[in-house]
């Protein structure tokens, strides 16, 4: 059943994490990203089909911001015990078939899942320079099935704004996906 994005407040300060990435094995944490002008923070899993829809353009918008001012890193907070597709080896299956550029973390605690409010996969947050949230919504228009071309649009709309010091449009679209699994018991009050 898809769901749509809680829409963190504008302005709202990056919660900081601290999460192992599934390649490296290294920790990546809010200080990994110290000197760039932008972060921007996904919550994304391998089994869901609205990541699967947008898996190549999440890919692409790695590579063609690897050497701009922007830093990348997702995240998996799915419980893993009850979808084996998310597990960590199997997450650094789908981050080297893709060729992700950006480290893919998991959040076993789902912790940081909720620092953010993140209710769905594919969730996207934008945090510029200080750290605050600058944008949170949708990659485009296209959903699996509706026939539009996933173009990365609306992300890489707000990216270019926030890398060319320029104000990012306020008008946003919140994402939609499938929901976070959250573990037994471990479901947030917002979800």
């Amino acid at each position: 059943m898809a769901i749509a994005s809680v829409m963190l407040p504008l302005g709202t300060v990056a919660p900081p994490f601290a999460l192992r990435d599934v390649v490296s094995g290294q920790i990546c944490s809010l200080d990994s990203f110290a000197g760039k002008t932008a972060l921007l923070v996904m919550f994304i899993c391998r089994h869901c089909p609205y990541v699967v829809h947008v898996e190549q353009e999440i890919a692409k918008i790695g590579r063609d911001y690897r050497d701009s001012n922007l830093g990348i890193v997702a995240i998996s907070s799915n419980d893993a015990s009850r979808y084996p597709d998310d597990t960590p080896p199997r997450l650094k299956e789908m981050a080297m078939r893709l060729g992700f550029a950006f480290p893919f973390c998991v959040d076993e605690t789902q912790d940081v899942a909720k620092a953010y409010r993140a209710a769905c996969t594919p969730d996207f947050y934008l945090f510029d320079q200080d750290r605050q949230l600058v944008y949170r919504g949708q990659l485009d228009e296209s959903r699996p099935g509706n026939n539009k071309p996933v173009t990365g649009r609306d992300l890489r709309a707000a990216i270019d704004a926030v890398i060319e010091g320029k104000p990012v449009d306020r008008n946003q679209k919140g994402s939609v996906g499938c929901s976070i699994k959250w573990k037994p018991g471990n479901e947030p009050s917002y979800a």
